[in-house]
């Protein structure tokens, strides 16, 4: 219930109240008087909330089987759509130069003084936070979610992506709570930044021919800068959660499966054969169904011990 209240409900419910107000001025019409936005009674403002209320909760419904998606626009996956995939390029050479400049920051002289050596530091942490130059995408956002996706598995072998689904019902309660903590942070932020941007555009609509109420359009613009910056902060929670599932239950993805559990020296071969398997290829992995019961194989050939 909370989520739906918080990821669904407010940033449409703010919408919905922003267009409100602006069809009681009668911005779309004529000149605005704010003095008709608020109602005269009671009554009226019953009715308002109850009118705001249910379009809130239908817009939300809606909108929900597109919340992965409304992510994906804010990361950068504009590949779909001329016009965004040029401006994605201009935004990547931004990011790459971005790392550059980070990277030559980060490299302090042996003799350099505090303030040059906690600069180089600062830089490099920023620097290890992003993805690889290869994998960049247009927005920080993007880059802080991939930087996660990329590096959380594969630091034992594993393909982030494809293991996460499988490993992600491994986890305790705890960990459950605290990812869908930071998850539910990350959507809400996301989905603020998308309801203060649309916020913007109808009042830029209804103010094209009112500057002096050009401020609020100017506000709204402020407004999803920072929801943005707070989704920014919720994907890198939510990328160093991703990093202590895999260091704590990647051991419960095996065992999930099925598999022997490996030693210091076979866990990273178990694992790449394992990432071998769930990207579709045929993979031989000897099966642990319990101390009664033998091992069997999922290919004809017997397979090396991992």
């Amino acid at each position: 219930m909370r989520r739906v209240l918080a990821v669904h409900f407010v940033p449409c419910a703010l919408f919905v109240t922003c267009v409100y107000g602006l069809v009681r001025a009668g911005s779309f019409s004529g000149r605005s008087d704010g003095a008709a936005v608020l109602p005269s009674s009671p009554a009226a403002t019953a009715g308002a909330l109850l009118l705001i209320g249910a379009c809130a909760a239908i817009l939300g419904m809606l909108l929900q089987p597109f919340q992965v998606r409304a992510v994906r626009v804010l990361e950068g996956y504009w590949d779909r759509w001329p016009i965004t995939a040029g401006f994605a390029g201009v935004l990547m050479e931004l990011q790459r130069r971005r790392g550059q400049a980070l990277a030559d920051r980060a490299t302090a002289a042996a003799d350099a003084g505090p303030d040059a050596r906690r600069v180089a530091a600062d830089a490099s942490r920023r620097l290890a936070a992003g993805p690889p130059v290869n994998a960049l995408l247009p927005t920080a956002l993007g880059n802080a979610l991939r930087a996660g996706e990329l590096s959380a598995g594969e630091r034992y072998g594993l393909t982030t992506l494809a293991s996460w689904p499988r490993i992600h019902p491994q986890v305790s309660a705890p960990l459950a709570q605290a990812l869908s903590s930071a998850r539910d942070m990350l959507d809400m932020a996301v989905n603020l930044c998308h309801a203060f941007l649309a916020c913007a555009v109808v009042m830029g609509a209804a103010f094209y021919d009112e500057a002096g109420d050009w401020w609020l359009v100017a506000l709204a613009l402020v407004m999803a800068a920072v929801a943005y910056k707070g989704a920014v902060i919720g994907v890198q929670a939510y990328a160093g959660l991703m990093h202590v599932v895999y260091d704590l239950h990647r051991f419960d993805l095996v065992e999930a499966l099925h598999h022997p559990l490996p030693d210091r020296d076979g866990e990273w071969a178990l694992f790449q054969r394992l990432s071998d398997r769930f990207a579709g290829r045929r993979v031989n992995l000897p099966y642990a169904h319990g101390s009664s019961r033998p091992h069997k194989t999922d290919g004809p050939d017997q397979p090396e011990q991992v």
